[in-house]
C-alpha cells in the first residue's frame, strides 16, 4: 500500500469536484495527502477519504499569483521530500499545466507521477493521461485515477460526496423547508447582478417558500441586499462546513457556476444552476445531482471565460426571468411550507 499526493491547487469548488477520483485513490492507497492551493484548503477537509491537507500557492494557477522565489519553492520542495510519496496525480483544469508542479515534485524524490497533459512531458511524467472530449470535471479527473490504477469502490455512487456528519445549524435555519439563493460567484461574469437575484428572491417568496440568502464574509452587502426584508440573510454567518449544513438541508439551491453550487451538489441538494456560458456547462454545472440549468448558453460571451462580462447588460444572467426560477424550483421538488412559517424565521 502506499502514499499519494493528489494536488488540485484552484478554487474550491475546483477542489470539490476532485472528490471522486480522490476517493478512487483512497481505496487502493494506505495514506492520502491532499495538496490544495489557499483557496481550495476548506474544501479539501470535507472529502471523504482524505488523510491530510498540505497547501501551497502555485505561482502558475493562483489567480493574484505570489512572486516565484527560489527560497518559496525551496521550502516546498523539503516540505514534500519530507513526507516521502510513493506517488502523485495531478489534477488541472484543461487551460492549466501539470509540468510545473511535476518539476517540483521530482526534484522532492516523487518517483511515479501522473497527469492529464497534452503538452510533452519529457522525463517529468510517467503517466502521461489524455483525455477525450468534454466530459464533467469529476468524470475527467477519475478517468486519471482509473488510468493509474484506482477505482472507486462497487458501493460508491461516483458523485460528489462530503465528509459526514456536518454541523447541526437549526438555530440558523430554523424549522420547516427552505430554498436557498446564494447569489454571489468569484468572478463578475458568472454572477447575476444584485438587482436580478433580489427580484428572484422576491419571486420564491412570493410563490411562498422560505428562502435563505448565503454567501461568504466578504459578500455580506451583497446577501443583504438580496436578502433585503424577505429572506434570511446568512452572509457570512457559517464557515464551509456550517454552509454545507445549511445547504444540505435546503430543499433546492439557486446558485450561479460557483463554489457553493458544487458544495450543494457534495450534499446531495438539487439545483438550479444560473449559468454563464463563459466555460463550458457541460463541464462546469454542479454534478450527480437533479439540476436545472438557466441562462443562455448561446450568449455573446460563450467559452471567453471572461472574468467580467463582456457583453453590455450582462444579458445571459440578467435577463433572466425569476418566473421560470420559481418553475425549476418547483420542479426540483421544492415545496412550499405551512402558512405562517416564514415569518417565524424572520
Amino acid at each position: 500500500m502506499t502514499r499519494v499526493l493528489v494536488a488540485r491547487q484552484d478554487n474550491l469548488g475546483d477542489v470539490l469536484l476532485a472528490g471522486p477520483c480522490v476517493r478512487a485513490v483512497a481505496a487502493g492507497a494506505a495514506h492520502v495527502t491532499l495538496l490544495t492551493g489557499r483557496h481550495g484548503r476548506a474544501a479539501g477537509e470535507l472529502l471523504p477519504g482524505v488523510d491530510d491537507v498540505l497547501t501551497w500557492t502555485a505561482p502558475w494557477i493562483d489567480p493574484e499569483p505570489p512572486p516565484v522565489t527560489a527560497e518559496d519553492t525551496g521550502e516546498f520542495v523539503a516540505l514534500v521530500r519530507r513526507r516521502s510519496f510513493d506517488r502523485a496525480l495531478i489534477l488541472t483544469s484543461f487551460h492549466q499545466s501539470p509540468l510545473p508542479l511535476a518539476l517540483l515534485l521530482r526534484q522532492a524524490g516523487v518517483p511515479w507521477i501522473g497527469a492529464i497533459s497534452e503538452d510533452y512531458p519529457g522525463s517529468l511524467l510517467d503517466l502521461r493521461h489524455r483525455v477525450d472530449g468534454d466530459p464533467p470535471e469529476p468524470v475527467r479527473m477519475l478517468s486519471l485515477a482509473e488510468a493509474a490504477g484506482y477505482a472507486l469502490p462497487p458501493d460508491d455512487h461516483g458523485a460528489l460526496a462530503l465528509r459526514r456528519p456536518l454541523p447541526n445549524m437549526a438555530r440558523l435555519t430554523g424549522g420547516g423547508p427552505y430554498v436557498v439563493v446564494h447569489p454571489g460567484a468569484s468572478v463578475p461574469a458568472r454572477q447575476p447582478s444584485p438587482e436580478r437575484s433580489r427580484r428572484i428572491v422576491r419571486a420564491l417568496v412570493a410563490d411562498g417558500h422560505r428562502v435563505l440568502v448565503t454567501g461568504a464574509p466578504s459578500e455580506r452587502h451583497l446577501c443583504q441586499a438580496v436578502a433585503g426584508t424577505s429572506a434570511v440573510n446568512l452572509g457570512g454567518r457559517t464557515s464551509l462546513a456550517e454552509l454545507a449544513a445549511v445547504l444540505s438541508g435546503a430543499q433546492v439551491v439557486v446558485a450561479p457556476n460557483t463554489g457553493p453550487a458544487h458544495l450543494a451538489a457534495a450534499a446531495g441538494t438539487p439545483v438550479v444552476s444560473l449559468f454563464a456560458p463563459v466555460v463550458p456547462a457541460a463541464r462546469w454545472a454542479p454534478y450527480g445531482v437533479p439540476m436545472v440549468v438557466l441562462g443562455d448558453q448561446h450568449a455573446p460571451c460563450r467559452d471567453s471565460r471572461a472574468r467580467v462580462c463582456p457583453v453590455p447588460g450582462h444579458p445571459c444572467l440578467d435577463g433572466l426571468d425569476p418566473a421560470d426560477v420559481c418553475r425549476a424550483v418547483a420542479e426540483l421538488g421544492a415545496v412550499v411550507p405551512p402558512s405562517g412559517a416564514l415569518s417565524s424565521l424572520l
